[in-house]
């Protein structure tokens, strides 16, 4: 099981957008993607969740996050394959771990919370709650953007990981994003 959890060794820069829900880190991606000419790789939560949503009536378990993960690290293996030198994350294993913190009182499977901090990415992009929250089956927490901004914001800075905030509109944010990447990648 741990070997579906690790990332594959690359010289390709990976990029995660990372943040709470409805902060445009989808939009993101595939701006990012069309931008650059490279893969993105979508969050793996939200249709594994949907389903389970649709067929049960029900939301994210504790018992679903060990699946979830290893589904969103396929897939990010996969990807990375695909890429000449950039790889955009719609999320990684890190976000799986602190909405696992957050929602299940502070707890997370030990398994993926030792992933979540063995790899690695050279770039974070932490999304800021300054855009209009949107509803849909799976979202569920529009009252609370302010106080999971912070818990996403203090674990990256409790895991001394670097990381830049981009916020204002949805053009800023890409503008910003662009800024950051290419500097990133100006030497590949």
């Amino acid at each position: 099981m741990e070997e579906k959890l690790k990332q594959i060794k690359s010289s390709c820069k990976r990029v995660v957008l990372y943040g709470p829900e409805s902060t445009g880190k989808t939009t993101l991606a595939k701006q990012l993607s069309d931008h650059y000419n490279e893969p993105w790789v979508p969050e793996f939560a939200r249709d594994y969740l949907q389903k389970i949503w649709e067929q049960e009536k029900r939301i994210c378990e504790p018992k679903d996050l060990l699946p979830i993960a290893m589904g969103q690290m396929k897939a990010e293996n996969k990807w990375i394959k695909k890429s000449n030198s950039l790889l955009i994350c719609d999320t990684n294993l890190f976000e799986t771990m602190v909405y696992s913190k957050y929602y299940y009182d502070g707890t997370c499977d030990p398994l993926l919370e030792k992933y979540a901090l063995e790899n690695r990415y050279d770039l974070y992009l932490l999304t800021n709650i300054d855009i209009p929250w949107v509803k849909d089956d799976l979202r569920d927490k529009p009252n609370e953007r302010a106080k999971s901004f912070q818990i996403f914001k203090e674990e990256l800075e409790k895991n001394n990981i670097p990381f830049k905030i981009v916020k204002g509109d949805f053009e800023k944010r890409f503008n910003i994003c662009k800024k950051y990447i290419d500097e990133l990648i100006k030497d590949v």
